[in-house]
């Protein structure tokens, strides 16, 4: 069987939905090697770990971009041009793995089509998006649930937002928990790890989150939270910096934290498992989440996790994690220490090191296989 996949997000970003993108097609390779997997994307893009995926895939993997003219409208390719090379190379479905779907996929001949929702986040905190942002996400996001033929959400929590803003009956969407690299519970040596600590000049004792710093990301709250923390303990940021990042920077210079606060931009992928595992507690303040794939590394790094109430992260974190109002530094300062007392934090590294277990590449590979049969079966 042949597997469509809009592969744009796989092939140009590193982090986030290239991640998603990157471990859903590694994952189907590595359990279903029968099948062959399609990737469609307007450009070719210098990408390491996308280049090693398909070194692995063993020629089961392939590229494909535009041809001809439409190599001039490449954009245009992707949301309206690609049918007639998906059909000639007899494809029987399509997944379009970043909240889209191209615009004309009912006139695909003989395809099937599913597409994962990662989360209606625009939708629920419209302040943090541009209105022109708003309005292109929710005609392509509707449109796509609206034309697939099944909708993978990554949580409950996704689901649920597909249901109320969409009006899309549940029992058209499937809930596959993503899992993530498994770099992150492989133990790190300490050699690596010294390096890795003294070339980012990380403190003894730190709390780390890890994520954009943007204003849903509700960065400030870590800072808030650490001025109630005895001195000794450091708050290492480690994300690409946003607007929002001036206002953590000012607060920071207002109360005197410079040398408690340390933010760290462009970290690659070799060096993250160090640096959680480095660490002393993960604190995960956002807002609105459509999973929280970081908790995961954490958990997975035996972290003990602090996250934030009021979205999905309890899916992620599980029972054994701490979880508090996003609006809330104080509460968020006594997980924080409850995280500190030994007979706690040793409870809360294991459960939440079992908790993790359950998501893995072959479940996740798993599910979604039978996801795709269904579809190609017409099965509910």
């Amino acid at each position: 069987m042949k597997i469509g996949y809009d592969g744009k997000r796989a092939v140009q970003n590193h982090t986030g939905l290239g991640n998603y993108s990157r471990y859903v097609i590694e994952a189907l390779n590595d359990h279903y090697p029968q099948q062959e997997y399609l990737l469609y994307a307007p450009k070719r893009r210098e990408n390491p770990r996308l280049d090693a995926l398909l070194q692995d895939g063993n020629g089961r993997i392939s590229l494909h971009f535009p041809k001809g003219w439409w190599r001039r409208l490449s954009a245009l390719w992707r949301i309206y041009g690609m049918r007639k090379q998906v059909e000639k190379d007899g494809v029987a479905l399509f997944h379009g793995l970043s909240n889209e779907l191209p615009l004309n996929i009912q006139q695909f001949k003989g395809v099937k089509s599913i597409v994962t929702i990662h989360d209606l986040i625009f939708l629920r905190l419209p302040h943090c998006y541009k209105t022109i942002d708003r309005l292109i996400y929710n005609y392509k996001f509707r449109r796509a649930c609206q034309y697939a033929d099944r909708i993978i959400a990554v949580s409950e929590c996704t689901k649920r937002d597909i249901t109320l803003f969409y009006g899309i009956a549940e029992e058209k969407i499937e809930v596959i928990y993503q899992g993530c690299d498994p770099a992150f519970s492989q133990q790190v040596d300490d050699e690596k790890k010294a390096e890795v600590s003294k070339r980012y000049h990380l403190p003894e004792k730190f709390i780390l989150s890890v994520g954009t710093i943007e204003e849903r990301k509700n960065t400030l709250l870590a800072v808030e939270a650490l001025e109630k923390l005895p001195e000794e303990y450091h708050l290492v940021l480690v994300g690409k910096e946003t607007p929002y990042a001036q206002k953590i920077k000012e607060y920071i210079k207002q109360a005197q934290l410079e040398k408690r606060v340390h933010l760290l931009q462009g970290v690659p992928f070799a060096d993250l498992p160090a640096i959680y595992q480095c660490a002393t507690t993960f604190v995960y303040p956002s807002v609105y989440e459509g999973f929280g794939i970081p908790i995961l590394e954490a958990l997975n790094s035996r972290l003990p996790v602090v996250a934030a109430t009021g979205s999905c992260l309890e899916e992620a974190g599980g029972p054994h994690s701490l979880y508090v109002p996003p609006t809330n530094a104080s509460l968020m300062a006594e997980a924080i220490k409850e995280t500190l007392q030994p007979s706690k934090r040793e409870r809360m590294v294991e459960e939440g090191n079992k908790w993790a277990a359950r998501f893995t590449k072959e479940q996740m590979a798993r599910q979604t296989m039978k996801c795709y049969e269904r579809v190609l079966m017409n099965e509910n």
